[in-house]
């Protein structure tokens, strides 16, 4: 099934080079919860791209007979990152043994800050997998194509959600019976949107700057003996089902629902997991008492999603945008950390900024 992802160079290996890429993070409108070895998700999901939160990353190789590699961020060693990129390289290595023959330099820098909800590990690594990939395109001649679907396929090595980063304005991963092309081992894009939600806007209120008080590795673990599993696994696919019908319907209140169930059904599970966690803070719950009575009263179709922290993400047509801003000005803005949010909105996925060789 992975055939086309096996290296099959045509071309000999520069001797050196730098490459520059950028991917975007993604925010999960069906969320996946829960995984197994290596990275396969237990149930799909679906997200949309974003485009002002992203990750830069620089890679610059030159042949060596010993392989080795040095990672910084904005030129500061960062050695807690280490070994996650040293585990992402070693499982990559079957599908790209050509990256051992160097010695490489590996430097990131993030639009957004670390630790704040917004998916650093989804943009990084699918930042890296990308410029991997540009170099393997320059020793094998595959197509663009291909590229990056295989990067998406690394970068699911990496981080799960990454492999979701590659493709805009949304992205699929997870294998679901009616949906065509759907993969465990890679995410495919989604284009079939409704004029409703181009330019889909997202506005991130940073609640909590903090570091997760729990990874997303360790809560994926706690999915295994939760009592609520099985049916929260069939309700993802069920309603990744339902949110692709809403995405080409246009339809804003079931999008609403939906979204919104998801993101409290997701904090649900890590509060009735073992152990039991609860991410949201007390600026969560007023924040999202505050959007309800909003909705309400304006007519407006705002609606929030999580991830497992407590920010909140504002998702809403850009045609309301200066409406959205003068609530969170208004009312929302106190339960910011330092007053502090980023406004982001629906993009087209990861490039290539630059490539050189010698």
């Amino acid at each position: 099934m992975l055939d086309q992802f096996i290296y099959k160079p045509i071309h000999s290996l520069p001797e050196s080079g730098e490459i520059a890429s950028k991917s975007p993070s993604n925010i999960a409108l069906v969320k996946y919860w829960g995984k197994k070895p290596i990275q396969i998700p237990t149930n799909p999901s679906i997200s949309f791209t974003l485009t002002n939160c992203f990750t830069k990353t620089n890679i610059s190789f030159k042949k060596s007979e010993n392989f080795s590699f040095n990672f910084t961020v904005k030129g500061v060693e960062k050695p807690s990152f280490v070994p996650k990129i040293e585990s992402f390289l070693e499982r990559i290595k079957e599908w790209c043994p050509y990256i051992f023959s160097y010695q490489i330099d590996i430097d990131t820098e993030n639009t957004f800050p670390h630790s704040s909800g917004i998916a650093s590990s989804a943009s990084g690594f699918s930042a890296l997998a990308l410029a991997v990939l540009e170099l393997e395109q320059k020793i094998t001649g595959i197509s663009n194509e291909n590229k990056y679907l295989k990067a998406s396929f690394l970068s699911r090595l990496g981080s799960g959600s990454a492999s979701r980063s590659l493709y805009g304005p949304a992205a699929i991963w997870g294998q679901h019976k009616n949906i065509p092309s759907t993969s465990d081992q890679y995410a495919i894009a989604y284009h079939d949107l409704h004029e409703n939600f181009k330019n889909y806007q997202d506005t991130i209120l940073l609640i909590d700057k903090g570091t997760k008080k729990v990874s997303s590795t360790v809560g994926h673990e706690l999915m295994h003996n939760h009592p609520f599993s099985k049916q929260r696994f069939s309700q993802a696919s069920s309603n990744l089902e339902s949110m692709i019908n809403v995405l080409k319907s246009g339809d804003l209140h079931k999008f609403i629902s939906i979204t919104e169930s998801e993101a409290l059904t997701l904090h649900a599970m890590m509060m009735t997991s073992s152990p039991y966690f609860i991410l949201m803070k007390q600026g969560t719950l007023a924040a999202i008492e505050k959007i309800w009575s909003f909705r309400s009263e304006s007519k407006v179709p705002l609606s929030f999603t999580l991830d497992a922290g407590a920010n909140v993400h504002l998702l809403y047509p850009l045609a309301y945008k200066q409406q959205v801003l003068d609530f969170i000005d208004n009312e929302l803005i106190v339960f910011c950390q330092n007053q502090h949010y980023i406004s982001d909105e629906v993009g087209s996925g990861a490039n290539i900024i630059s490539a050189s060789y010698a």
